[in-house]
């Protein structure tokens, strides 16, 4: 009987493994003896874990991973799943706590006491086994994210010697602006930010300032390992050296290729984190990303200006299309002090020649706002639409061109214009339909040009030499915190803003407007205490910035016009980046 039994269960067992080779079933059949008895058993065998990964596009090559040193939408995106600010930005724009728990402001509003978690732990990739390692200090220690990383950091940007071209938004700190503007006898122990213990950092600003939450939890402030940055100095954001802290880390950047991620298994919050890995490409052109898309290459992506009519009637397409606002302004820059544009009434002109309305329903086609101003609705202090801004106008608008040629004694065909945006078919189509607008309201033809979004980064910075400068650039600008310090005056501030208008004096040459009265009003506006009070100012200084200076066009107000696969779920913020933490993906859902 015991024989025949095992001829039996050999024979199961053959055929178990047929089956099993065959890819019909992935049960194994196994015989054991239990207590003298011969036992035939089934197995199920573990499954291998099948990674959760997201085809993601980052559009283009990534400025920089240097969180001191992002200015840009694209380096943000990356920097905020590898890193954690003190606080986080929520969709209504306010701030929760993040890597700080909590956090304590004096009744002068002056100082604020921000408490950390103790257990977001330093972690690196190691490229030759593929794994996500604990960092350790010199005495072998575990290294936690504390204070004095958080000092690091915010005192990184400050430093004149790290060149960040966001310094000015520290300057809220106390002694940032003059730490950074190398004034003598300041240093960077001069600055108002204190590493009290392992947990506890503070800041001393200049001014009273109930938005300083948001500020402190921007990359700027960014809790950062200085023991890899002067390691390996600028080398240090590449793969398999970046030390980071957040959902995410990064294991291969093939510059102007690929740039991977993969989830941080040692992130104390991991398990929430769905999305195993993150696998992206570096499309510029949107028809071949949307190329991609359509052939299940991408699961997220915005919508080619030629596409748009065809994804409305779509009854897929359609149905994977969203369309909302978002907190972002797309405008076209003046050099104030570069001939034209040096006079008042051509920016006035060639901002009065541009048909907006027309430029959504015929061009972008996503629903957009006509903007007269810089600040969209839902910033603070932001004015209602349609109570700021030039008309269209293409007959004033041809007068004082005329004007301005008459006196210069120069006629429509002295002017020599220089349209510049970055590589982009969407940017190109807005250009040409501007620059029609142009040609037919004013009679001007012009030049137009573009270049890849890291050079033009570069190149439209206000220390590029004036004669280097294009006459009008495009650019937009989205909100880092809802407010319309963000806006007016960290943008356009002569004094202490980005100023890439070069507003006022720049390079030894002044516009005929000063614009002292812009600049006095944003920095008052910044720390009056009174609300209502500053919505007042704000209004008034964005009407100065459009109307009175004519200082640059604001084009539209964003929306975004993206398609996405319905198996992901994916946030949409109004303020803040793409943070792949907070998304998921229905594998069961896949095709």
């Amino acid at each position: 009987m015991k024989t025949k039994g095992l001829s039996i269960m050999a024979l199961l067992l053959i055929a178990s493994m047929v089956l099993t080779a065959c890819g019909t079933t992935a049960v194994e059949t196994v015989i054991v003896e239990i207590e003298g008895e011969t036992v035939v058993v089934t197995v199920t065998p573990e499954i291998p874990y099948e990674p959760v990964v997201l085809q993601w596009n980052w559009n283009s090559e990534p400025p920089t991973a240097d969180p001191s040193l992002a200015t840009d939408t694209t380096s943000l995106d990356l920097d905020s799943n590898l890193f954690m600010g003190l606080t986080h930005i929520e969709d209504d724009g306010s701030s929760t706590p993040w890597l700080a728990e909590s956090w304590d402001v004096s009744t002068d509003g002056l100082t604020w006491t921000f408490h950390l978690r103790d257990d977001i732990p330093w972690v690196r990739y190691n490229c030759q086994t593929g794994g996500v390692e604990f960092e350790y200090d010199a005495d072998g220690n575990q290294r936690f994210v504390n204070a004095y990383d958080v000092e690091y950091g915010s005192k990184r940007t400050i430093d004149p010697a790290t060149a960040s071209d966001y310094a000015y938004v520290q300057y809220i700190i106390k002694n940032g602006q003059a730490v950074n503007d190398g004034e003598e006898g300041f240093t960077l122990d001069d600055i108002g930010v204190t590493a009290i213990d392992a947990t506890t950092v503070q800041y001393d600003l200049e001014f009273a300032a109930g938005f300083f939450p948001a500020i402190a939890g921007m990359w700027t402030n960014y809790a950062l390992p200085s023991w890899t940055i002067e390691a390996a100095h600028e080398k240090w954001t590449e793969p398999c050296t970046i030390v980071t802290n957040g959902p995410y880390v990064m294991t291969e950047w093939v510059h102007g290729a690929t740039l991977n991620l993969m989830k941080n298994p040692h992130w104390p919050d991991a398990d929430t984190v769905q999305i195993d890995e993150v696998h992206g490409v570096m499309i510029n052109e949107a028809s071949t990303a949307f190329a991609m898309y359509e052939n299940g290459e991408l699961y997220t992506t915005g919508v080619p200006l030629d596409d748009m009519d065809r994804v409305k009637a779509d009854p897929v397409l359609s149905e994977e299309l969203y369309i909302a606002p978002r907190s972002c302004t797309y405008y076209y820059g003046f050099t104030n002090n570069k001939a034209p544009f040096d006079d008042v009434r051509m920016r006035m002109a060639f901002s009065m020649s541009v048909d907006k309305q027309s430029l959504i329903d015929n061009v972008l086609k996503g629903g957009q706002v006509p903007a007269g101003q810089f600040a969209p609705n839902g910033i603070f202090g932001a004015p209602v639409y349609g109570t700021v801004g030039l008309p269209y106008d293409p007959a004033g608008a041809k007068a004082l061109m005329d004007e301005y040629l008459a006196e210069k004694g120069m006629t429509v065909d002295d002017l020599e214009v220089v349209l510049m945006h970055n590589t982009s078919e969407g940017h190109a189509k807005i250009a040409a339909a501007i620059q029609q607008m142009w040609v037919d309201n004013l009679g001007v033809d012009m030049e137009t040009q573009n270049q890849e979004w890291k050079v033009y980064l570069q190149t439209i910075k206000n220390t590029t030499p004036l004669d280097e400068m294009p006459h009008i650039w495009r650019l937009g600008w989205c909100a880092d915190y809802a407010d319309e310090n963000n806006w007016v005056y960290e943008v356009f501030n002569s004094d202490a803003g980005a100023n890439r208008l070069r507003r006022g004096c720049v390079d030894d040459v002044c516009t005929e407007v000063a614009a002292l009265a812009f600049d006095d009003l944003t920095e008052a506006a910044k720390s009056e205490p009174d609300p209502a009070k500053r919505v007042e100012m704000y209004l008034e200084a964005e009407k100065l910035l459009s109307e009175v200076e004519a200082a640059y066009i604001p084009i539209y107000h964003y929306t975004r016009v993206n398609v996405t696969k319905p198996f992901l779920t994916r946030l949409y913020p109004s303020v803040g980046h793409a943070e792949f933490a907070f998304w998921s993906i229905d594998t069961s859902a896949m095709p």
